[in-house]
Parts: C-alpha cells; structure tokens; sequence
C-alpha cells in the first residue's frame, strides 16, 4: 500500500482494490495495514469492513492461526454494539463461525476439548439469535469426519435437515456427501453425488475445483479417462500456486503419480514449490505433503531418485532425499493430529494413499506428454546409432567414417561422434596407419563434422569459423581438395550468417532519420543479400577454378554449393530472373554425378531441381520432379534421400491443395524417418508440415500431435528457440479450436521451462507464449487472471521502443478488459498508451476496435452518465479513421467508418440519445450498402438494420416507418438468400405490429 487512506471512503476502495488481488501474502500484509488504518478512524462500520477483509485473507491464505484471532474481535464488536451490524454485516458474521471451526479443525496444538467447545457457543450463538442449527450440524460432522468417529450419526443428523441462509453452499455440501460416499468405498454413489458439480452447475469459490481433486482417482477407475483429463486441466488451474488449496494440489500430485504422469507431476511441484514455505496450516500441509510422498515415492521407485526435485527452501534437492524429508514431516504431522484426536484416522488414511499401487501405466493429460527422461538434467546428447556395428579400432573407425562421408551416408556422424570421444580422451593414441593419415587431418575432419551440425542449427557464422579452422588444418596435412571444400563452405556459411541483436540495433541506428519504423527499407536489405550471395556464388567458382584436379566426390560438393548460393539468392529475392541461373548450376551438378556415378550428388541435384521449380511457382513442374525422384529412390536408393524427398513433395502436394495426397507423402517421410539418425533427416520439419495437412483433412487433433511431436524433437535437437515457436504455434492452434485448458496447460508447461524463468529465450518469443496464455484466459472467462497477465505485458512492451506497433496492440487489447472490469479510469490510461504507440508504428483496426469496445462498455455500465467518456472514446475511433482512410488503409471486413458510425448509434441509444442514434445508424447502412451476396456484410447489414428497428420503432414510437425498414430488408434478406439473416428482423417485423 502505497499511501495510507485519509478518508474512509479512501477505505472503501482501498479494500475493494484488495479484494480484485489474489489471496496470498500481498494482499494479507495490505489487509493488515488497512485494518490498522481503520482504528485511527474512530467509527466501528469501517473497522468491521476491514477486518473482514483481514479475516478472509488470512483463511484463503491459509494462515489459521490468526483468522480466529481476528473474528474474536468482530465478535467483541458485534457484543458491544450489535446494532451497527445491518443484515449484510450480521449475516457475515454468522456465517464465520464455521472458518474459524475449520480453522481451529486445522491445528493439532488445539485440544479436541476446546474445538468441541467451539461447536457448542456456535450452536448456542445460533439458537440465540433465532438461526437454524443445519450449519452447526454440518461442523460437528465434519469433526466427527476429521477425528475418524461416530461419523455415520454425525452425518445422518447434518444430511437429514433443510438447507438454511447460513448452510455452506450447494458445492460444498455437495463435496461433502461425496466424500462420506467416498470414504466408505462406494466410488459410484459418490461420483453420482458429484454430478452437478463436476458439471459446473454448482460452483463457489473452491468449487469444484475442490471436488475434482478428490474425484479424479474415482473416475479412474471408472474407466472415464476423458473426463478426467479435461477436469485435471481446469480443475488444477483453479488451485495452481494457492496456498488455501495445497490439499487440492497434493492430490493433483498423486494423480500424475498414479497414472504414469511422473514428469508432469514434478512439474507441477515445481510449480508449487512456493507452498512448502506458504502453508501455515498443517492439516492443508499434511494434505500435499502426503501427495508429494506418493509422487516422489513413484519416481524413486522407477529408478529416478537422483532426479532434482523441488522442495523445501534453502537447500538443493534429489528426488530421493526431499522424499525422506517429506516422509519425516508428514509422519509427525499425522501423530500430532491423532494424538489430539486419540484415533489412529490421519496416519490410516495417509498410509492408504502410500499404499496405492498405479492405476494406469500410461495417460496422455496434456499436449506435451513427457516422461521422466525429458525432465532429467540436459546432458550431451546421445550419439546417433549406426546401421551397422562401428569398427573398434582407431584406425578402421577413421577409414569407415571417410567412406561413409565420401557417400554422403548419414551413418558418418556417427562415425564421427564416436572418434570425437575417443580424441577427448587424454589416453588416445593417434594410429600409425598411413590410411588414418596425421592427427592434424583427423582434427580438420572433426571439426568440418561439427560446422555442419553447427548449419542444421542455423548457428551459420559458428560454422564459417570452423570451416576455416578445418581449412588451415587440411592445408597443413597437405590435402588442398579438402581444404577448398572447407573453405567454400566457410563462403557459403558466411553468407547466411545472421547479425546478433546488437549488430542489428546498431546497423538500425544507422538508418537515415525519416527511414521509417521498420528500420531500413526492405528492398535495400533484400538487395544487400542478393549482392551477399552474388558474391559468394562468385567466390565459389573462383575457388572451384583453382583446384583442377580434386576428387569427383569432391568436386561434385564444390557444385552443389555453387547450386545453394544461387538458390538462396532466389530464395532472397523471389526475382524470377535469378530461376535459371540456378536451374544451370543444378544441370552442372546433375551430368557431372551421372558421368562419375555419384548416386547421392545425383539425387541431390533432382532434389535441388524440383525445389527451385517450387520457388519458382511452377509446382506441377515440381511434382513432377519429386514424383520421379521417389520412384528412382525407392528402387536405386540412396535410401537415405527418401523422407527428404517425400518432405519435399508432399509440401509441393500441399501447395497444390491436394491435402490427402500430401499426408500420404508426409505420412511415408515420418515413418521412413526412423531408420536413419536425426542429423540426415529433419524430422521435427517433417512432423509439422504433416500437421498442415492434417489440417488440410481436418484432423485438428492429430495435427496438434504432430506439432508437438515436432516441438519436443527440436528440444531434444538444443534448438530451443524453433522448438518454442512450434509449442507457440500448437497453442494458438488448440486456442482455435477451442481447446482452453488443453492451450494453458501447455503454455504453463512451456512458461515453466528453466531457460523461460532465468529469462534467457528471447523475451518476445516469450511475451507471445504469455500472450496466446492470456487470451486463453479470457476466452475461459478467467477474466481476472487475464486481466491482471494482459496489464503486466502492456507494461512490459511499453518499454519495446523497437516495436511500438506490438505495444499498440497489447495495450488495446488490455484496455478492453480493464473496461470490462469497469476500472474505465485505468483503461483510459492504457489506451492512451496504445494510440501513442499507434502514431509510431499504426495499428489502424486494433486501436480503433478498442475505442468502439471501450465507448460501447462505458455507455451501456452507466447509460447517460456514461454518455461523455464514451463519445470521447469514439472521437479517438474516429481520428483513427481519418488517418487510416488518409493513407488508404483497408480494413477486414466492414470499414472503420461504417464500425464508427454503427458504435455512435449504439452507444446513443444506451444513453437513450435516440434521434442521435437513428442518424448514426442510417449513415451507418449507407456506408455499408447494398447487403450482396456476402454472408458476413448481410449479417452486419441485419444487425444495423435490426437496431435501426428497435430504436425507432421501440423508443422513439416510430411504429410506421421502422416496420417497413424492417420489413423491406427482410424481404431484401429473403430474395438475396439470406434466410437466416432475414429471421431476426421477421421477427422484430411481428413484435412492432403487435405493438400497434
């Protein structure tokens, strides 16, 4: 809290800014200050405001000890001045006799005496205000419950009576039969008693995601997979990080464990690690501390306990020890609670959880499905695995790898891989073969090898370095045919190399003032890399006419280099004048590999071939290619080539719109992928092209499997970045197909990720991640998480002065939320943000959009009142408008002008300016025109015309005129084909005669 109230209407809003905060501690510590700051008042209203506030904070912050504190204050006050306590406030009162039960319930160092104590002044409190006993009866059975006694009279006594004012909610109650249910082993009669909640037709604010956590076992083993899945995703959403549902997330916990979900539950530990800390009730700690037992016990048991585990503060963990100390302190938990019981109930139960064996070897719960190797500490990765067995000797292994590189075969790498170990070893001795050749050569071959993987990383100025490593050390064993090679392929990685984001900032800096937004003009960066690639095409020849005489494998290499320099220039410009320059190159490579009989340089050059006719546009051209290299490749070989060369065509098959055909190629790529090592097939790219035709057939589903298949494969590859743009891509994807929790739970996975939380991936790729997540948010009517993640990445971006047109569209898109919150004064403020970074960089239709929403939200929460703000939101609309038809900006869909106008008629007849919102409404229809043909312009056309309806015919009495509007356009609606379009305004059409 920034500054103290001075007023108590201060007070008021302070408390009601506290209570839009989530529980935990920020929002206690300022309840506390509050609560301090309404004594200095004097008057006992605000002071029983604020500590109603402080009490619920320290019971949804899980903080026991101190909520009964707090209420035997309010129950002073109630004492000594009953009559400042109205109806709402009594009613408040009342119904807090039962936390500070569940409070006291909570705690082993109260004595069982005193909690029966409790009962008995609610109970008494209860008769002697008039109240129904239903809500005491609930209490005592749920301490019969808790201490494991008389439950079955207990419950019969609460279960058999009517519902009162003061009865926990339907939910709740709810929760609670089920569980009597649960605990007497009847799985069916509880999930029966379960039904509305898990529904979402009952629901508080721990429901249901209270109920889910202890139904998701029961539905296991009812064979409800499905469900269970979906309710796993929201219902531990609902309970992530909250120190009041620590149970809830201890049960999530044993879930994971109990369905062969191990990786996923030690995310979500890691997640929650907070709690350890957080958790000031013991009955709640109990609860997930028993979870993380089960869960840590199942990975131990799997042979993980080296594993590192999130787990209490101020030490590092393995899976092994945490789980030692967890059992250490959850036994003593359950003594402490039976010895305050004199039961056995709390260690019974807790053993029975311990004792569970899985239910299920495996269930996929979420779009990135893992196992506990995916989460085990990043070690090298694993050398590829040979066709065939790998020579022992130094001196063989040397002479199988320069085979099989000689071929192009992909079983060189892990030829090389091997060597590299070997060579690190301080015990390795170089052979004395003369075929080995001298250390410095084996040296210069291990380095090429790691340049070109360094390439398939795009880390293409790390390459260029050690090919001209490779080169010198070739050189100095005297192989100049090697060393050009080296060298050339130094030239052609230079070229691609990419400028760091410092180079960048400083080449922008550079820019001409006036230049533009956008830094430099994009033809002149397009033409500076078509003269980068010219050049290096040129070197290229310069270095293949200095080395006559070099091997026909090797030369065959200089070609095909030759062959991508000019392809990448293509590829730069899209200039159809640079297509046959190299379609000749690729001609050069094709006869020189025939006439040596160099199989694999001869596919290469189809491969090259039928590619450029795809840049080219020419794609049955192209097909046709592709489809004679399959053939040809499929009977001759090299086999090797083959899921390159489906890749190939079935991305051709896909641009030709022919998605079956496409799958079917793409289908053969993936399964023809696995028998070759990941460096000679990109299979990550292959999975995501597969997707694209997935989508082509609409098989949304098993496309976002195969995005996220290619996703984790490029994890597994380090490239991290690529990887998160794929997952990026999958959860815009399940965004779409309206996937909510399928969309979060993979962004809080992905959002979790180490290099993500030390802030070392690129921080706009993860804005994007937080973006997508926020408006999955939205779209699940989580209205207040969004808002609060909309508002921090507006902040965030507005520091993006490279990328003010992104702020733009963040800040608008937060401003509506704000708005639909009712906060219009922060809204204000944040829009005037967006159309500030509008003016940088225009976003026309988003800020314009934000406008009209923010001018309809403000006139129809406060009507007349409103009517002022929201004109001056629509004056902004239309300044927009004016800039964006000045520059002849088009919109999607109906123009900024024809939205302005119908938001001026709508927001007027929420303010009830009903003759201004007949005219902006007809200058609204004469912008749109004639409906046509359009689907989407009939349906505006009706909806303004439906409004036009009701606002003359309705409110300003026009009965006459708005029934033939109306009429005519349905009738207008009717003959264009518009039937459903048409219905509305028949209907408004019958509502007006009626009304004559």
């Amino acid at each position: 809290m920034q500054t103290a109230p001075q007023t108590t209407d201060e007070l008021y809003e302070a408390l009601r800014e506290n209570d839009r905060r989530p529980y935990g501690r920020t929002r206690t510590v300022t309840a506390e200050e509050l609560a301090e700051t309404a004594e200095l008042f004097g008057e006992p209203v605000p002071l029983i405001h604020a500590l109603l506030e402080l009490q619920e904070a320290y019971t949804y912050g899980s903080e026991p000890r101190k909520s009964p504190v707090v209420f035997a204050r309010l129950l002073n006050l109630f004492d000594e001045q009953p009559g400042v306590f109205d109806d709402r406030l009594r009613h408040q009162l009342f119904w807090r006799f039962k936390w500070v039960a569940n409070a006291l319930r909570s705690l082993p160092e109260v004595p069982l005496a005193s909690l029966r104590q409790w009962q008995t002044e609610m109970r008494d409190r209860y008769e002697k205000a008039g109240l129904d006993l239903q809500p005491y009866y609930g209490q005592a059975y749920q301490l019969a419950a808790h201490v494991g006694e008389d439950t079955a009279l207990a419950y019969e006594l609460w279960a058999g009576r009517t519902r009162s004012r003061l009865s926990d909610c339907e939910a709740c109650e709810t929760c609670e039969r089920a569980l009597y249910h649960l605990a007497a082993g009847d799985d069916e009669r509880a999930l029966r008693a379960w039904e509305p909640v898990l529904a979402g037709k009952e629901s508080c604010q721990e429901e249901p995601a209270r109920s889910v956590s202890y139904a998701l076992l029961p539905l296991v083993r009812a064979g409800r997979t499905d469900e269970v899945r979906r309710l796993h995703l929201a219902g531990y959403r609902g309970c992530r990080r909250n120190p009041s549902m620590a149970g809830e997330i201890g049960r999530h916990l044993e879930f994971c464990a109990l369905t062969g979900n191990e990786a996923r539950g030690l995310e979500l530990l890691a997640e929650n690690r907070t709690l350890f800390d957080e958790v000031d009730s013991p009955l709640s700690l109990l609860d997930l501390l028993t979870g993380v037992e089960v869960l840590l016990a199942r990975v131990e048991a799997l042979g993980h306990g080296e594993l590192p585990a999130a787990g209490f503060p101020g030490r590092s963990w393995t899976v092994a020890s945490l789980r030692a100390e967890v059992r250490r302190r959850a036994d003593d938990l359950a003594a402490r609670f039976d010895a305050r019981n004199g039961t056995t109930a709390h260690t019974d139960r807790r053993r029975t959880r311990l004792d569970r064996t899985p239910l299920l070897e495996s269930l996929e719960l979420t779009l990135r499905p893992r196992t506990l190797a995916d989460v085990a500490p990043a070690t090298a990765p694993a050398a590829p695995e040979p066709a065939e067995a790998l020579p022992e000797s130094p001196a063989e292994l040397i002479k199988r790898a320069r085979e099989l590189d000689e071929q192009g075969h992909p079983d060189a790498h892990a030829c090389w891989a091997r060597l590299r170990t070997l060579t690190t070893d301080p015990d390795y001795v170089h052979p004395d073969d003369p075929e080995a050749g001298p250390p410095a050569r084996l040296r210069a071959d291990l380095l090429e090898e790691e340049a070109t993987l360094a390439e398939r990383k795009d880390a293409h100025a790390d390459a260029a370095a050690l090919y001209e490593e490779a080169a010198g050390l070739y050189e100095d064993a005297e192989l100049a045919g090697h060393a050009v090679i080296a060298r050339a392929s130094a030239v052609l990685a230079g070229a691609q190399a990419v400028p760091s984001r410092a180079e960048a900032e400083d080449a922008e800096r550079a820019v001409p003032e006036g230049a533009g937004a956008e830094g430099a003009d994009p033809q002149a960066r397009t033409a500076a890399q078509v003269a980068v690639f010219t050049e290096a095409h040129a070197e290229l020849v310069r270095l293949h006419e200095q080395a006559p005489g070099i091997a026909p494998y090797l030369q065959a290499r200089l070609l095909r280099l030759r062959v991508s320099a000019h392809g990448l220039r293509l590829q730069a410009s899209g200039d159809s004048e640079h297509v046959a320059p190299v379609l000749a190159e690729v001609e050069l490579l094709f006869d020189f590999a025939t006439r040596y009989g160099l199989t694999g340089q001869i596919a290469a050059a189809r491969l090259l071939r039928a590619t450029t006719h795809a840049m080219a546009g020419d794609l049955p051209t192209a097909l046709a290619e592709a489809d004679g290299l399959v053939e040809v490749l499929r009977t001759d070989g090299p086999a090797w080539h083959l899921p390159r060369a489906l890749s190939l065509r079935g991305k051709i098959q896909l641009g030709l719109g022919d998605a079956e055909a496409a799958y079917a190629s793409l289908s053969e790529g993936v399964r023809l992928a696995v028998e070759w090592p990941a460096e000679s097939v990109d299979t990550p790219t292959l999975h995501g092209e597969l997707a694209q035709a997935c989508m082509g057939l609409g098989r949304t589903d098993e496309a976002l499997r195969h995005l996220t298949r290619s996703a984790e494969l490029e994890l597994r590859a380090g490239t991290r970045f690529d990887a998160f743009c794929t997952y990026s891509n999958a959860a815009q994807l399940s965004l779409d197909l309206g996937r909510i929790d399928d969309c979060i739970a993979l962004l809080d996975s992905l959002l979790l990720e180490p290099d993500v939380v030390d802030g070392e991936l690129d921080d706009r790729l993860v804005a994007q991640l937080r973006l997508t997540r926020a408006r999955a948010l939205r779209t699940g009517d989580d209205l207040k998480a969004a808002t609060a993640e909309f508002v921090a990445l507006s902040a965030e971006s507005a520091g993006w002065d490279d990328d003010p047109g992104s702020h733009a569209m963040i800040a608008a898109e937060t401003a509506i939320l704000l708005g639909e919150a009712g906060e219009f004064t922060k809204a204000r403020e944040v829009v005037d943000q967006a159309l500030a970074a509008h003016a940088r960089d225009p976003r026309y239709e988003q800020v314009s959009n934000a406008l009209r929403e923010l001018a309809r939200l403000r006139a129809q929460q406060h009507g007349p009142e409103g009517l002022t703000d929201a004109r001056a939101f629509l004056d902004d609309a239309g300044r927009v408008a004016d800039a964006a038809r000045t520059v002849g900006f088009k919109a999607h869909g109906r123009s900024l002008d024809t939205a302005l106008a119908y938001e001026h008629g709508r927001i007027n007849a929420y303010a009830g300016a009903y003759d201004e919102a007949l005219a902006a409404l007809d200058k609204a229809l004469g912008l749109l025109g004639e409906p046509g043909e359009d689907p989407h312009l009939a349906a505006e056309w009706a909806e303004c015309v439906r409004l036009a309806g009701v606002v003359e015919g309705v409110y300003l009495e026009r009965t006459a005129p708005a029934l033939a509007r109306v009429e005519a356009a349905a009738d207008r609606l009717t003959s264009l084909g518009h039937s459903e379009e048409a219905e509305s305004l028949t209907g408004l059409a019958e509502r007006l005669r009626d009304g004559e």
